[in-house]
Parts: structure tokens; sequence; C-alpha cells
């Protein structure tokens, strides 16, 4: 059974803010991990596939490392990265669907105001 969470303390809701809200806080971060959600990859795969240059995903892999947003596995010389925990990816999911409701609902404010 799931225990109902309670309203947050501020302090609760810092620690958030610094160590996961500041880490989703770039696109780009944001495709690393719907990216490593299909699949764990290297460095040079995330690079190829998100048309973005290697040290530009090192150093937000980087930061999600720090994070515990992913974790990576050496295998001698290479190294892959995968999510540490997938359930980061049903709340980016239901954000997107928070900012799609919003939408639709401004959209709706406008038009409604036009006529």
């Amino acid at each position: 059974n799931k225990v109902p969470m309670i309203n947050p303390e501020i302090e609760e809701l810092n620690l958030l803010h610094a160590h996961v809200c500041s880490a989703l806080g770039d696109p780009k971060r944001l495709q690393i991990l719907y990216a490593l959600n299909e699949e764990p990859r290297r460095v040079s795969a995330l690079a190829k596939d998100l048309d973005t240059p290697q040290p530009t995903i090192s150093r937000h892999l980087a930061i999600l490392r720090q994070r515990s947003l992913v974790h990576s596995d050496r295998e001698g010389v290479a190294v892959t990265y995968s999510l540490a925990d997938p359930r980061i990816i049903q709340v980016l999911d239901t954000m997107r669907m928070v900012l799609r409701d919003a939408l639709d609902r401004q959209s709706g404010w406008l038009n409604n105001g036009s006529n």
C-alpha cells in the first residue's frame, strides 16, 4: 500500500529543486533521459543519436550522474549510461501532459476572448 504524500516542508522542496528540478532544467538533458529510457547507451551513441557534440553530452551526463538520475557501468574503457530510476520518465510525461492541458486552456481563453 502506498502511503499518501503529505504537503512537503520547505526544506524538502528546496532539496527537490536543487537536486532534481535544476537537473531537468535543460532540454538536452531531457532528451538524454528519454534516449536512455529506450536503451542504455554510450556517450558516442548518444552524441550521434541526438546530433550533439560528444563533449556536450558528457557534460550533461555528468550533471545527471551527480544528481543520481543516471548511472554508469564501466566495461573496460567503455562506459554505458542508463536511467537510475525509470520513474523519472513518468514524471516527465506527466509534466508534458500538464503543459499540453495548460496550453489548450490558454488557447481556449485566447479564442474565446476574440469572439
